[in-house]
């Protein structure tokens, strides 16, 4: 089994790590941004597949990697892992009967409530008490899922009809437009911007550009918060005017070994 992921501040790629280890003791995992992970996919039958719910969807990278590189899906066995900083559906679901429809043979679903990614929205923000919480319900939780999935019933989280209907009505019917295309609503002060460089290292779709010493956003934000909760001066921000509090998955978790950083870097929401 190989994992693949999107993340874009650490949750899912700490959740598809966690998940992969418990199953086979190997730290398998692959960004679907590295270039060699289509070669894993091709390689292998069992795939995990991760990836941060936005609006009751899916992340447009995501689905734009799945319809683009659909002929790869075929005959895959796939489970789905959504995270969510609230509610979802059909996190998982909405994935799953785009990759049925490719070929793929979909195992389960498990959806995931981790630490608030939106770094700029304080409504939705948590105490780092609370999100601690959710990261170690989130580690029962997998581990609950490997042994049933170990025992020949994966959890089905996500993919029913009544999923799809709460997911449909809860969220996406209003605001699936969001993640319908990406986004030219990346904002950056430039009174704070000191062009580090660091939001354009970290942009999955080479949105970001340093001109005249100064970062520059483009269209094409898929919303993924990686250089809003990494910034060093708060400088960007999306859905809020300003930055409330930056997330890092490592806040919350209560043992790390040695380097192992869950970052939503270039390595990889």
């Amino acid at each position: 089994m190989i994992g693949i992921y999107f993340s874009g501040t650490g949750n899912t790629k700490f959740c598809v790590d966690k998940f992969v280890a418990e199953y086979d003791n190997r730290k398998n995992i692959f960004p679907i941004e590295d270039e060699d992970t289509l070669d894993k996919i091709k390689n292998n039958h069992e795939i995990v597949i991760g990836y941060p719910v936005q609006y009751s969807n899916i992340p447009k990278i995501l689905r734009d990697y799945i319809t683009s590189n659909q002929y790869i899906w075929k005959g895959k066995k796939i489970f789905i892992i959504a995270t969510m900083g609230l509610f979802s559906g059909d996190g998982a679901g909405i994935s799953a009967r785009l990759l049925n429809s490719y070929g793929a043979i979909i195992a389960g679903g498990l959806h995931l409530k981790m630490p608030d990614s939106i770094c700029d929205v304080k409504a939705l923000k948590r105490s780092p008490e609370k999100n601690k919480e959710l990261v170690m319900k989130a580690e029962q939780k997998i581990h609950k899922a490997v042994y049933s999935i170990k025992s020949g019933k994966p959890p089905q989280e996500g993919l029913g009809v009544c999923c799809h209907l709460a997911g449909l009505f809860g969220q996406r019917l209003y605001f699936g437009w969001k993640t319908k295309r990406y986004t030219n609503k990346l904002k950056i002060d430039h009174s704070k911007c000191i062009g580090c460089g660091l939001c354009k290292s970290l942009c999955p779709m080479g949105n970001l550009l340093i001109k005249n010493g100064l970062a520059v956003s483009g269209d094409q934000c898929t919303m993924c918060y990686r250089c809003i909760s990494r910034c060093p001066k708060q400088a960007i921000t999306l859905l809020g005017k300003r930055v409330i509090d930056q997330n890092d998955i490592n806040k919350y978790i209560s043992c790390k070994i040695g380097s192992d950083a869950y970052e939503g870097g270039n390595d990889e929401e």
